[in-house]
């Protein structure tokens, strides 16, 4: 799987809140790093992560740009209230490897926590 039909499959998986589905897509050791939290390690950990976001909010991922090259997969993302941010995903032997994810953890929470 290429880094392109990877990322395609992720946001797939993502807007259906199936926290198995994406962790089949990662390597057993790989990184999820949102850099606003502390990165989880493991694909098990990695869908313990999704399972417990998706059981406190309903999120959608609207993908705004997307760029593949070479192992990489990157795209600039909004949600239908107007969250923004951005992820990287370095794609080895058709799975994540490592996730980078930029956004802001405050607006994060005032849009779906109610809180700040």
């Amino acid at each position: 799987m290429t880094p392109a039909e990877l990322l395609d499959r992720w946001i797939a998986a993502f807007n259906a809140g199936d926290a198995d589905a994406l962790a089949a897509l990662y390597h057993d050791d790989a990184v999820n790093h949102q850099v606003a939290n502390a990165p989880v390690e493991g694909r098990e950990a990695i869908r313990a992560m999704f399972a417990a976001e998706f059981a406190a909010a309903e999120m959608v991922c609207i993908p705004v740009n997307r760029i593949a090259d070479g192992e990489w997969a990157a795209m600039e993302w909004q949600d239908p209230m107007g969250f923004r941010g951005c992820g990287f995903f370095h794609v080895v032997d058709g799975h994540i490897r490592h996730q980078r994810g930029y956004w802001d953890r405050l607006s994060f929470e005032r849009l779906y926590a109610g809180t700040g």
